[in-house]
């Protein structure tokens, strides 16, 4: 299995999330699921019925994010400013309109795609693509739309 890089506080958020969901969520579904079959008749009970739907993607929820939380490892943040790595904010030219980018390169449950600065998997396609490239150096990325071209103009 791939191992993706997570920082300690995104392995917290996610492990905090699971635990939420376990704790506080599913006895509230399980509540109203007892409440549903005392009701009677199962075989017409649309609360019932939804109440089990409801608790089943609740359940494949916290097995996603566990299933996310067992393939990560907790990584320090890059300090090195030499190579793009984990943790690294890049600042990238995109080289069919000269706009510039901030990308920070994070793990599972950390990713953000709102703000000024778009905080990326390091698994994601972007993210593979900057990887390991130095200042100066140009990448190309296989995005939904196309292609992207990018240049690397600073590495914090």
């Amino acid at each position: 299995m791939e191992r993706h890089p997570i920082s300690r506080e995104g392995y917290e958020k996610l492990r905090e999330e699971i635990r939420r969901m376990q704790e506080d969520e599913m006895p509230i579904i399980t509540e109203k699921i007892a409440l549903a079959r005392a009701e009677g008749d199962l075989s017409e009970n649309a609360e019932y019925h939804g109440q089990r739907e409801a608790q089943g993607l609740m359940q494949a929820k916290i097995n996603q994010l566990k299933g996310k939380l067992a393939s990560c490892e907790i990584v320090e943040k890059s300090t090195t400013s030499d190579v793009v790595a984990f943790g690294s904010l890049v600042t990238v030219r995109d080289l069919s309109d000269d706009m510039e980018e901030q990308y920070e390169l994070v793990g599972p449950g950390e990713e953000n795609y709102d703000g000024e600065i778009m905080k990326i998997l390091t698994s994601s396609p972007i993210g593979q693509g900057l990887m390991g490239k130095k200042v100066g150096e140009q990448t190309e990325v296989d995005i939904p739309s196309g292609k992207l071209r990018m240049e690397i103009v600073s590495i914090e």
